[in-house]
């Protein structure tokens, strides 16, 4: 099984690691990785892997059986014999904005308290649907708030709970669309700011950024009606 290097470290950049299987469709798998997996609306991770004798990109990574990942080669290319030892390294300021915005999107769910029923992330914007059955009446303020709960630099960080404590506390869930991973007995959640001063708590298997001042500004863009009381609002980084 990969170890999952970006659950310890989402700051992590590079990191040796050795083959362990090459799968038919021609994807690479590690023993251990800092690419983090196509999941929960934010995208695979992208990078190089360079070994004695070549190099190849990645274009993104995806789950594979159990606890492996799989690494996407770009193109068709010689790929890395098993047992081989390599170097990792990520496509840094892709995955550092995938931190931004999914930090972001967190945040967009306390200043719009409601039910989300779906969300995406890319390197420039997130959104999330809600179920809204009446359009925000001041979007402007909205947008200030957010930008308020960003400067404040709360801490972000993690923790674990068991199965049995998510579901005496059912209110941590907010995803209506996305239930949080079951069968290994504990839940990641994901905590803005600390103790009396959190902000946010909800489980989560994203990766963020360690404070939120380093979100930036972000912008809100169109809030568009999706069904009958479903709306999609667009967050974009500013920066």
């Amino acid at each position: 099984m990969t170890t999952w290097l970006f659950r310890d470290d989402p700051y992590m950049r590079t990191a040796p690691a050795r083959v362990t299987a090459l799968t038919d469709e021609g994807g690479i798998v590690l023993d251990r990785t800092i690419f983090y997996p196509t999941g929960g609306g934010q995208p695979g991770d992208s990078g190089q892997l360079r070994w004695n004798g070549g190099e190849i990109e990645i274009a993104t990574t995806v789950k594979g059986d159990e606890d492996d990942l799989v690494l996407v080669p770009a193109e068709p290319s010689p790929l890395p014999p098993v047992g081989a030892r390599l170097d990792q390294a990520l496509d840094w300021d892709r995955r550092h904005r995938h931190m931004r915005v999914h930090t972001a999107l967190h945040l967009l769910s306390v200043v719009i308290p409601l039910p989300v029923t779906g969300g995406a992330i890319t390197a420039e914007k997130g959104r999330l649907d809600f179920d809204m059955p009446e359009a925000p009446e001041d979007r402007d303020a909205l947008e200030t708030t957010l930008n308020e709960l960003i400067a404040c630099d709360f801490d972000v960080s993690e923790e674990w709970i068991t199965e049995a404590e998510l579901d005496a506390q059912p209110g941590l869930v907010k995803t209506m669309s996305v239930a949080p991973p079951r069968g290994a007995g504990k839940i990641r959640l994901v905590r803005i700011g600390t103790g009396e001063n959190t902000a946010d708590l909800q489980p989560c298997g994203g990766t963020h950024v360690a404070h939120t001042a380093q979100i930036g500004r972000v912008r809100l863009g169109k809030i568009e009606k999706k069904g009958k009381q479903n709306r999609r609002v667009h967050l974009h980084l500013e920066g």
